[in-house]
């Protein structure tokens, strides 16, 4: 059985950060990726909001935080984590049909965002369908644009695209909110936001790219058709943390338990980036989250 020091799940910002803070430390790590490095942060078209790069690529990105990582050492694990085992001080970690261990576990798996199920959803991502507002909204400075969602996330992404943006389209799917009254009266004060209530979006329109959406009334079954460049869904988020349940305690959503601090509700357990409960999932975040958990395993003994 192949033993490190740290056993980091996930090939994500968090993860390589971690990786490369571990290793100054004089620690042996591998990094665990099921499907391609840089999780969401690889798939981004265009990250304009990270420091040091006024714009790069998701997956440019990646490259240089997996180059840097595996010149310190750290070594790579293609596969799935099926099954954990934190009950004793020596953590076993199954991929696949591999059983590895380690002295420490970083769980940097992240959060996938909950899709609206629409066709060509998939097709039009990164082409005017976006699932994060702070990443992509300046893409879309002075086009009209429409938010799907109803919570907190979908009001703050709203208003944060109403200073950038001509026009934008609050749709849900009822007639009252999830987001704090606070949220909604900021919105409801803004000359360039519309509310569309018992609505939700039922096409997307465009070729290379979303030029319309279509979003139906539930309650009267009419159609309507409303030109936007760009879609964000703010309909929640899904962690990727089903290995790890009933291992670590976990909220109601299925996110990790942990403070600023990464710790976990086990000893030598650490969660970090959008993975762990935290208000603000974003890959500078994620980064601090990673150093914060590397460093940790690096005052290990």
């Amino acid at each position: 059985m192949e033993k490190y020091n740290a056993i980091i799940i996930g090939a994500g910002p968090a993860g390589y950060t971690a990786a490369i803070y571990a290793l100054r430390a004089g620690k042996t790590c591998v990094i665990i990726e099921k499907l391609v490095p840089g999780g969401q942060m690889g798939t981004t078209a265009h990250i304009e909001n990270y420091p040091g790069y006024t714009a790069i690529s998701g997956w440019e990105l990646t490259e240089k935080m997996k180059e840097q990582a595996l010149t310190l050492g750290a070594a790579e694990m293609f596969g799935e984590v099926t099954e954990v085992d934190f009950s004793d001080g020596e953590k076993r970690v199954t991929v696949d049909e591999n059983v590895i261990s380690g002295d420490a576990v970083i769980i940097a798996s992240g959060a996938r965002p909950r899709k609206l199920g629409v066709d060509r959803e998939d097709e039009l991502m990164g082409k005017g369908v976006s699932y994060c507002a702070t990443c992509d909204g300046m893409f879309f400075r002075g086009k009209t644009v429409a938010v799907s969602g109803g919570g907190n996330t979908a009001f703050e992404d709203a208003l944060y695209l109403a200073n950038l943006c001509k026009k934008v389209y609050i749709i849900h799917r009822r007639d009252t909110f999830r987001a704090s009254p606070a949220n909604v009266k900021k919105a409801e004060a803004k000359e360039n936001i519309e509310f569309i209530t018992d609505s939700a979006v039922c096409a997307l329109v465009g070729e290379k790219s979303l030029s319309a959406i279509e979003v139906k009334n539930l309650k009267t079954g009419e159609t309507a058709s409303l030109e936007v460049g760009g879609l964000f869904v703010a309909v929640g988020r899904i962690p990727e943390t089903e290995p790890f349940r009933g291992a670590v305690e976990m909220d109601e959503a299925g996110y990790i338990i942990a403070g600023e601090d990464t710790e976990t509700s086990v000893k030598g357990v650490f969660a970090a980036g959008d993975v762990r409960t935290k208000s603000l999932r974003q890959i500078i975040t994620a980064c601090a989250d990673g150093a914060y958990a590397g460093e940790a395993v690096g005052a290990m003994e």
